[in-house]
């Protein structure tokens, strides 16, 4: 089949050059041609000897043409190789001897310029040089040469030759459109010619039995020789120069039955002169028999009789056309009756020795061999007469002229015919006159012994034939459209079923010779074709997709009739059911052999692969697998579900087979993470979810889906990695956690940079934690949401130990608190002797590496703790956010592929856990920056600025020692911090300072000590004071809220209240508390001490500047008097409390010896009682 269709192609070479080579010579474009000796035209040369390169380089150069020179030029280029088609610089080949050469050159030749155009030679063809001045040049009126301006290049011209409305990018696309595919695998199942007929022969052979059809019609008529004459087409001015365009109108095209002849004769290519020749041949022929129809003649018989030999051109031309009618009755005939021949007629033996004579009479003189042909053909048409006469073939088709008896002459004879409907420029487009073309065919059906059924199958041959060769997809839509119109064995009449029958022919094939019907001579073919595209259908490029349906189509239909073919009952045994189960199983068998081809070679290319780049060959084949299930789901399936609704289940569960065999023995090697490991499973895994997927795409309620849900063995990949996940997650979390105790300690607690100022440690853990994160998400392994879970709580811990250890590094805000100095009474005579004989508090006592530590924690520092706390916050925020969309992006895997696609899909219960999973992150956090604010705050008033707010305020007399001074210092104070801090922390850490200094405010008008005397006119000044420290706070709006600075302020606003009250009415206040019940008030807190508490009267009595209020205190509480005691306790820090309880233990004694009333000591003993349980605690915690 191959050699046939080699043999075809090589043919159709041959008859193009020949007819290129004869309108270059009769064109007149060569002014003289010089014939070979004993040559009298051009008829009698052989254009097959004449070189073309010789002739093309003659109209170059305008000389004449030598057809002996050309012959010798021609056998002089078949001794150097084809060179046709090679780029340039790609081949060469040498002149010389190689041997004889010597050894290359060893210097590298000269660059090339450039923009310097490349020259190439071409051993087949000459070089062109611009014509000169010469006795060879054309005359001066030629107009191929009239201006030098006209020169051109005939290669050039034939490449820019068009139409006058086509542009040059439809002549480059209908250039494209000539390269044809191959079609070795396309061959009709019928018995080859004996005689040897060619494709070229059954063309011309078929024109002639359509001009039989015509002429029996009476539409047969001679052309007007004198229009031929007068045609001038567009190609011809474009050799001769004619460029003006001022051309005469090109002559009407006819219409009707002439046109439709002549457009016939242009498709199939014949000569003008044989059509003239043909035509005037049967018209002689039909002329004696007045009383038979044209379609009866014995065609070849007949123009064998009626043309004799000088009308043709040369001796040549009429030999290769005896020849051809020779062969045609031979195998017409002969060589396959519908009957075999009787061996004892004689009458085959008979008509091969008159063909025989026929031949050799051509060779004998002119007498003898124009009497020895007249009498054979006499004799042949007898024994021919006698030959069609035999009773033959069932006749339903009209045929009267059993000149072929062999159907598969005709059928061929016939394809021919039906290929003028494609345009030889375009030969993927069908004619205009593709419908008058078919009709006009009808004609010939008498000859060709044609039916419906074979019309409707020959035509579906051609249509199929050709979208294989040209691969237009328009002629696989007429194609599969035509093959349905095919009557099948069951539809038939009982007469053409019998004659349907009776067209068979034995083939040798593989398996020896077979008997074939007409239906599976040319059904088989397009079924073969279309099985070998479809069992490797993943194959077919991009482009050629479109093409599947097609030709599944084709292949589903000739099948069911092929199946209808081989019942040869004539009724239609299977059901529609059944025949649907068919072409299901069709349809998988197609999907198994494509899938399993294309997994082989994705096999194949992943080993080689990953020997070239290093990969493990399991992850480069899971990713081939999964281009090759998303490919077949997109394009090829949704085609086969029109015949098989499972065909993405098919698929999917084949692949996931063939793949889960290679990965089983990788799987069972499996214990922990490696490299190979961490880059297949994700692989493997990633192809089986999207597998799983296209199973569970297809619907539910078809019983084959769960059978190839159930056939699908699960790979296991998460029950193999679970345990390792764990593993890591519980090895990673361990790193992090030691990371953060590192960090903290080579913290030094300075800000970044201006913008960002929080510390490093806290950038550090996180860049750990998030590059934890994402090397848990890259595994792409199957998870479950407690292994996540089991990742985001060790960040949880981690995060809390870090807030953990910012706070540890502080102390009790109370420590910093200094104690209360001892309560005396006013004494008038001696207080300013006392005032003078006061001390400034020393501090060299104080412990050295206690000092330098509080020194150490600057309002700085605790500002970029508290901004790194801030910081830990925002990120938690954005850590969880980002795990829970990276978690809903992965998806929870299927535990097992039996579940329901709706369970399997991810839920949303385990994303709404990732709400309570950083909970005791942000409560240690926020509490880790409550403690610090309120640390900070107490810290700057009570230590930082102790000297200006606790020893200076109101020392001596309110007016002296006014709050203005302390404001001053403040706001240095509070623009340090509010540059450090970060905004959203800005209003709680100056809050906290807010309540410090309200604190460190009463605690000078409450324990200020001997050297705070208040009297009922301060009290004036104290409120203005306080409004002082309200407004700034409050910064004219600026700074905090007013309801907070009023809340905050209430409690010392009613303390300053006391002071301008009686003394009378205090001392009674003072009486009916100490009656009341007492829950103790926080010493440590005075901005929490209530005014009608008995201890905050009490304290306001002994800070009275009267004396009334002394002698009360006298009387009373036997108070001693302040002029007996200095400011500070001699030579011992405010702070001495840290050393232990023994300061306590002193200051219990000291109360104790107080001798209260009865009423009061109740109070107070509830006083002692808190004292003495802080006390325990500074024992049993220490600082």
């Amino acid at each position: 089949m191959r050699r046939q269709s080699e043999v075809e192609l090589l043919q159709r070479y041959r008859r193009d050059r020949q007819e290129l080579l004869r309108f270059i010579l009769t064109s007149g474009i060569i002014e003289r041609i010089i014939t070979q000796p004993g040559t009298v035209s051009l008829d009698d040369v052989d254009l097959d000897l004449v070189s073309v390169d010789y002739v093309l380089q003659c109209v170059k150069k305008g000389g004449a043409l030598n057809l002996s020179e050309a012959v010798r030029k021609y056998y002089d280029d078949m001794k150097f190789p084809l060179m046709t088609g090679s780029k340039l610089g790609a081949k060469y080949l040498l002149v010389s001897n190689p041997e004889l050469s010597g050894p290359p050159p060893q210097r590298r030749p000269p660059p090339v310029a450039v923009g310097t155009p490349i020259k190439s030679t071409n051993l087949t063809k000459t070089q062109v040089s611009t014509p000169t001045k010469s006795t060879n040049l054309p005359k001066a009126h030629s107009p191929l040469y009239s201006t030098p301006s006209q020169q051109f290049s005939v290669e050039e011209e034939i490449d820019d030759f068009e139409d006058e409305d086509e542009d040059e990018d439809s002549i480059a696309e209908s250039v494209s459109r000539r390269q044809f595919n191959d079609i070795t695998d396309l061959v009709l199942e019928l018995p080859t010619f004996k005689s040897g007929l060619s494709s070229d022969d059954l063309r011309e052979t078929a024109y002639e039995v359509l001009l039989a059809s015509v002429g029996a019609a009476g539409g047969l008529i001679l052309p007007n020789k004198e229009n031929k004459k007068e045609k001038k087409s567009k190609f011809m001015r474009k050799l001769t120069g004619s460029k003006s365009g001022k051309h005469k109108p090109q002559p009407q095209r006819a219409t009707g039955l002439t046109g439709l002849l002549n457009t016939m004769r242009v498709q199939m290519q014949i000569s003008e002169t044989m059509d003239i020749r043909t035509r005037e041949g049967l018209l002689s022929a039909a002329a004696g028999r007045v009383s038979k129809r044209m379609d009866t003649l014995l065609v070849p018989l007949e123009l064998l009789c009626s043309i004799s030999p000088v009308e043709f051109s040369d001796k040549r031309s009429y030999l290769r056309w005896q020849k051809r009618q020779i062969k045609v009755l031979e195998e017409g005939l002969l060589n396959h009756p519908a009957f075999g021949l009787k061996a004892s007629e004689g009458m085959e033996v008979e008509f091969r020795a008159l063909l025989v004579k026929i031949e050799e009479a051509e060779g004998l003189p002119s007498p003898a061999g124009s009497t020895q042909r007249a009498e054979a053909l006499r004799a042949l048409r007898r024994v021919a007469v006698e030959l069609v006469g035999r009773p033959t073939r069932v006749d339903v088709s009209g045929e009267i002229c059993h000149w072929a008896d062999g159907y598969h002459l005709n059928v061929q004879l016939y394809e021919k015919l039906l290929c003028s409907v494609f345009d030889i420029l375009d030969e993927g487009n069908l004619l205009e006159e593709a419908e008058g073309i078919l009709e006009l065919l009808k004609s010939t059906w008498r000859i060709l012994g044609i039916t419906q059924t074979v019309h409707d199958m020959c035509y579906t041959w051609v249509l199929f034939r050709q979208f294989v060769v040209t691969g237009e997809s328009s002629l696989l839509q007429h194609a599969t459209l035509q093959m349905k119109k095919i009557a099948s064995d069951g539809e038939r009449s009982a007469q053409e079923r019998v004659y349907m029958k009776s067209l068979c022919c034995s083939v040798d094939s593989a398996d020896g010779y077979q008997e074939l019907t007409f239906l599976q001579s040319f059904l088989l073919p397009i079924k073969k074709w279309s099985d070998k595209k479809l069992r490797d259908y993943h194959l077919m490029p991009s482009e050629e997709s479109n093409n599947v349906e097609g030709i599944v189509t084709a292949a589903m239909v000739a099948r069911r009739l092929l199946a209808d073919e081989c019942d040869g009952t004539g009724v239609v045994r299977r059901s529609s059911t059944a025949k649907m189960a068919a072409d299901a199983k069709q349809i998988e068998d197609y999907i198994i052999s494509s899938i399993n081809a294309a997994y082989e070679r994705a096999l194949g290319a992943a080993n080689a692969k990953s020997v070239a780049e290093h990969e493990h060959p399991l992850r480069i084949l899971a990713e081939d697998v999964k281009i090759i299930a998303e490919r077949d789901a997109t394009i090829f399936t949704p085609i086969f579900s029109r015949w098989n609704s499972q065909s993405i289940a098919i698929s999917a569960s084949l692949l996931h087979s063939l793949y889960g065999r290679e990965l089983k023995p990788f799987l069972d090697g499996v214990s922990h993470f490696s490299e190979d490991v961490t880059s297949v499973l994700p692989a493997a895994d990633i192809l089986e979810q999207c597998l799983i997927e296209l199973v569970y795409s297809v619907d539910e309620e078809d019983e084959l889906n769960g059978c190839y849900k159930q056939g699908m063995s699960p790979y296991q990949i998460e029950a193999i990695c679970a345990p390792m996940i764990m593993r890591w997650i519980n090895n990673q979390v361990g790193k992090i956690i030691e990371w953060v105790e590192r960090a903290i300690q080579q913290e030094k607690w300075d800000p970044l940079s201006s913008q960002l100022r929080h510390g490093a440690s806290i950038v550090e853990i996180y860049r750990i934690i998030e590059e934890t994160l994402d090397q848990f998400f890259n595994f792409n392994l199957p998870m479950r949401f407690p292994q996540l879970k089991g990742l985001l709580t060790g960040f949880d811990n981690a995060l809390k130990l870090y807030s953990q250890n910012v706070v540890s590094q502080l102390v009790d805000k109370d420590i910093l608190i200094p104690p209360a100095p001892i309560l005396t009474r006013y004494k008038k005579d001696t207080a300013m002797n006392s005032f003078t004989r006061k001390k400034i508090a020393d501090t060299g006592s104080i412990d050295e590496s206690r000092c330098s530590h509080f020194n150490d924690l600057s309002t700085s520092k605790l500002c970029v703790r508290l901004n790194s706390l801030h910081y830990l916050l925002i990120q938690l925020s954005i850590l969880e956010d980002n795990s829970r969309a990276r978690w809903v992006q992965t998806r929870p895997r299927r535990s097992s592929i039996e579940e329901d696609l709706e369970s399997i899909s991810a839920s949303s219960k385990p994303v709404d856990g990732f709400s309570t999973i950083f909970d005791g992150t942000n409560e240690a956090v926020n509490g880790a920056i409550m403690k610090i604010c309120d640390f900070t705050g107490v810290k700057i008033i009570f230590w930082d600025m102790r000297q200006q707010f606790l020893y200076s305020l109101y020392k001596g007399s309110v007016s002296e020692a006014r709050v203005e001074t302390v404001i001053h210092d403040l706001d240095s104070v509070l623009g340090q911090l509010c540059d450090i801090i970060v905004h959203p922390l800005r209003d709680q850490v100056v809050i906290a300072l807010l309540q410090a200094s309200m604190d460190g405010f009463v605690r000078v008008l409450l324990d200020g000590g001997p050297s705070r005397v208040f009297s009922q006119e301060d009290s004036r000044m104290l409120d203005e004071d306080l409004q002082l420290l309200k407004d700034f706070f409050m910064a004219g709006g600026d700074g905090l809220p007013h309801g907070v600075v009023e809340s905050s302020l209430a409690p010392v606003q009613q303390i300053t209240n006391l002071y301008s009250l009686g003394t009378h009415t205090v001392i009674k206040n003072l009486m009916h508390a100490s009656e009341q019940p007492v829950v103790g008030s926080d010493s440590t807190r005075y901005g929490k001490k209530s005014a009608k508490d008995a201890d905050t009267l009490l304290r306001v009595l002994c800070h009275r500047s009267d004396r009334e209020a002394s002698k009360f205190l006298k009387k009373q509480y036997s108070l001693p008097k302040s002029a007996g005691y200095e400011d500070a306790p001699s030579k011992e820090s405010p702070f001495s409390a840290f050393a232990g309880a023994s300061s306590v233990s002193d200051l219990l004694k000291r109360t104790t010896s107080f001798h209260f009333p009865a009423d009061g000591q109740r109070s107070f003993r509830l006083l002692k009682q808190k004292i003495q349980e802080a006390t325990l605690e500074f024992k049993q915690g220490g600082w």
